[in-house]
Parts: structure tokens; sequence; C-alpha cells
């Protein structure tokens, strides 16, 4: 596609003779001049709005889940629930409630109760831990309160003050009735 138009080419001039003067050469004539424009031919865009496709959505178990952070010069009071990790690095005053893993770094500190499936303390946790599937002391963690998990895993070096409840399913539990003459029976 060409952005200049071709010229043609010039056409013959005619030749004319002057009546008073026969003897004079043939002048030619005024050259015929065609308006000559130059056509600029832009392609004009074609705009078409910027769709996304959407991206399926992934349902995330606790495995796939991201993490959030409280970083070490940080202080945060209040409650965090919620389906994912936590790592707490700083310092945090309140409940936890996660359906994913709550790590407590070397310098942390938290105050508060704490449901999460694994629990691993490296920093400080006043508080109870209940219905963990995994705890996890690590030799420099140390807990003041109570612990109800599935299993706990406790490093020497760490200190813990309160009472443990762990390898125990609640609905395994055999139910005990006690008899008229007040003696229980399995």
């Amino acid at each position: 596609m060409a952005l200049w138009k071709e010229p043609t080419p010039p056409k013959k001039t005619a030749t004319t003779t002057m009546p008073d003067n026969p003897s004079a050469a043939a002048l030619p004539a005024e050259p015929v001049r065609s308006e000559y424009t130059p056509r600029v031919e832009v392609p004009t865009p074609v705009l078409t709005p910027a769709i996304e496709t959407p991206r399926p959505v992934a349902v995330r178990d606790a495995r796939q889940a991201r993490e959030s952070l409280i970083a070490e010069e940080i202080v945060i009071e209040g409650k965090i629930e919620g389906a994912g990790h936590v790592r707490i690095a700083g310092r945090f005053k309140g409940d936890v409630h996660v359906q994913g893993n709550l790590a407590i770094e070397d310098g942390a500190k938290l105050t508060g109760g704490v449901r999460a499936d694994t629990v691993t303390l490296g920093g400080e946790l006043e508080g109870n831990i209940d219905s963990a599937t995994r705890v996890e002391l690590l030799a420099t963690g140390v807990l003041t309160g109570d612990v109800k998990a599935g299993s706990l895993t406790v490093a020497a070096g760490s200190r813990m003050r309160g009472q443990v409840e762990f390898g125990w399913d609640d609905r395994a539990t055999p139910v005990r009735s006690v008899g008229k003459a007040g003696s229980a029976s399995a």
C-alpha cells in the first residue's frame, strides 16, 4: 500500500501560433496544471476492549494457603481469624483462630488463645492452645498456658507452665456411666 499517490505523466503541450506574427515560431501553450494533492492513507487502529480471561478459582486447603506475617518491629492488638498460615515475628496481643498453621518465631510474643492446625512455638506464648492437630515446642519456646493437641513435640531447652492433654481424640473417648452402686462401668 503506497502512502503517496503515484503522479500521472505530464500531458503533451499543444502549440499555438500567434495570428499577429505569422513568422514567429510556434510558442508552447500554457501547460495544463492539475491540482495534485498527495493523499496519505493512515490506517485507523482497531480498538478492542481489554478482556481478561477469568482464571480458574482453585479451592485452597490449609496446605496451599498463603502466609501472613507480623514482622519483628510490629506490635498489634486485636484478633486474627480465617484460613491460611500466620507467622508472628513481632508482638501480638489477642486470639488467633486460623485454619492453617501458626508459627511464633524466636524473639516473638503472643498473648492470647490459639486455635490452629499446627502450632510451632519458638518464641513466647501466654495463653492456651486448643484443638491443635500438632504442637511443636522448639528449644527457644516458652509456653505459659494449657495445651490440647493431637500430638506434642517438646525440644530440650523449651519451657512450659500449664496442663497438657495430647493423644486423645474427643470422639474416640469411651463413655463411662455410673451404676446404682456408685461404681464406674465401661
